[in-house]
């Protein structure tokens, strides 16, 4: 059994300190805290520092600002995860701090999801594991139920058998990066690194260092020689996610690479050769993105060799209750049963849209775990479908006219769908002042689905521009 890892708060501010405590603690690690900089770097020095796993810092503090504890930090433990919070913090600041070493950059408030997954994948970095389930050794991870691709399993192990690379095509949270996953699992190159980065998840300079690593004096803050994610991958599979998103001039240099098989460190000279399989992961559509000129068509024909498009969870709903089962059993402790999903339940979750599909799933699942009050959850659903539905269905037709009128009733429908959709996202990002993030949590729908839906309405457009460009830089050096 693994023993529980313990992580160190550093804040100054006791109410958030106290719930990241809390927090933290019900995720099952074990909590040292300290309430400034030098009280950390004391907790650190002394013979009871080697026990710290991860650091969450603070950068705004008195005595010894974050960034300053930083460095000193690397200098001293320069493998120890360090994940900065802060909740007003400049995109200097922020990329400051990614450059200074740290492993990741939370924004304040913090959600126990994003707390959970931040430290996760620090941790992971810091052993090596970075390959995921899919280690050398290890057997292919536990699928969801049901094959999430309208493609044959048989078609699927052609796939991962050959070297080429994969575009993965669908909404957020429909499961690509289980079928990257699975894939790499079936592949010669199972037993060698499987890593995935987001390229959506950071600004471009830091995506860039991230891939391709850098070398000592780069930048400054680059004290030491840096494997980026490409060398580190080297043998087995890389997924970008979130392709459609990254910069032009990163495109070129993924072309580059794609083409060669090899590239420069930032700041270095001499070629680095790799072998590595690319899966690219996207919800945008390319093709239209080539037409627009945000994408570079050359890269977009070397990526879609293979393109697999995962169907969004409204359409497979027999795998729904599967699916919720399965993750019921996930998030159940080992030593306790799953509790049975009722049949009240049952019927909301299948008659409910899924709108952030199977991370909304998985999110309402732990929820009825905790709370285990499915009349409750299954009401809840029920009014997320009503808000979702257009508040009026148009005038009533008379079935002799219902063929020539079909069309122009279905087209007002739409359009009202989208008006009122458009509004309600207006008034929820006027409330938070345009904080894309906030606004997403008001709306309850995903992120990411959020930014899709702006887009496609092109609310993106009126947002204020400072508003816009602070809320950019903060979400960027968020991480995924």
């Amino acid at each position: 059994m693994m023993p529980k890892r313990t992580v160190l708060v550093v804040e100054d501010d006791p109410e958030v300190r106290n719930y990241l405590e809390m927090a933290l603690r019900c995720q099952g690690y074990q909590v040292e805290t300290a309430e400034d900089g030098e009280e950390a770097l004391a907790r650190l020095d002394n013979g009871g520092g080697q026990r710290i796993s991860v650091v969450l810092l603070d950068i705004l503090m008195p005595r010894k600002e974050g960034l300053e504890v930083l460095r000193e930090i690397r200098v001293s433990r320069p493998n120890l995860p360090v994940i900065m919070l802060s909740g007003l913090s400049s995109p200097l600041k922020v990329v400051e701090a990614m450059k200074g070493g740290a492993s990741d950059f939370l924004a304040k408030p913090v959600s126990h999801e994003d707390l959970d997954q931040a430290i996760r994948k620090a941790l992971q970095a810091a052993l090596g594991e970075e390959q995921g389930a899919c280690a050398a050794g290890e057997p292919e991870p536990a699928a969801f139920p049901g094959t999430a691709t309208p493609h044959s399993e048989a078609m699927l192990d052609r796939v991962a058998a050959s070297d080429v690379p994969v575009l993965l095509q669908g909404e957020t949270g429909v499961g690509k990066e289980m079928l990257a996953r699975k894939l790499h699992a079936r592949s010669p190159r199972a037993r060698k690194p499987f890593l995935k980065v987001n390229c959506a998840a950071l600004p471009s300079e830091l995506v860039e260092s991230e891939l391709f690593g850098y070398e000592r004096g780069a930048f400054t803050g680059a004290f030491r020689n840096k494997p980026g994610k490409f060398e580190m991958a080297d043998g087995g599979t890389i997924m970008l996610d979130e392709i459609g998103d990254m910069d032009l001039k990163l495109q070129a240099k993924l072309l580059h690479v794609l083409q060669d098989q090899e590239f420069e460190r930032l700041g270095g000279r001499e070629p680095v050769r790799v072998d590595v399989r690319v899966m690219a992961a996207t919800h945008c559509d390319l093709e239209a993105a080539v037409r627009e000129g945000r994408f570079r068509a050359d890269l977009y024909y070397r990526l879609n060799v293979i393109c697999l498009r995962v169907p969004p969870l409204r359409e497979r709903r027999e795998e729904i209750i599967p699916l919720a089962e399965f993750l019921l059993a996930k998030h159940t402790p080992p030593a306790s049963r799953p509790p049975a999903l009722p049949p009240v339940l049952k019927r909301a979750l299948l008659a409910y849209d899924w709108p952030g599909n199977v991370r909304e799933l998985e999110n309402v699942m732990r929820r009825y775990l905790v709370l285990q009050d499915a009349e409750g959850l299954a009401r809840e659903l029920g009014r997320r479908n009503l808000a979702s539905a257009p508040s009026s269905a148009g005038p009533i037709v008379a079935p002799a006219q219902a063929g020539a009128r079909r069309d122009s009733v279905l087209e007002a429908v739409n359009q009202a769908k989208l008006e009122a959709e458009r509004q309600a996202i207006l008034d929820a990002l006027n409330a938070t002042r345009w904080n894309r993030k906030r606004a997403a949590q008001l709306l309850r729908i995903d992120y990411k689905a959020l930014l899709y839906k702006m887009k496609k309405l092109a609310l993106a457009e009126e947002a204020p521009a400072e508003s816009a460009c602070r809320e950019r830089y903060l979400t960027a050096a968020q991480g995924a």
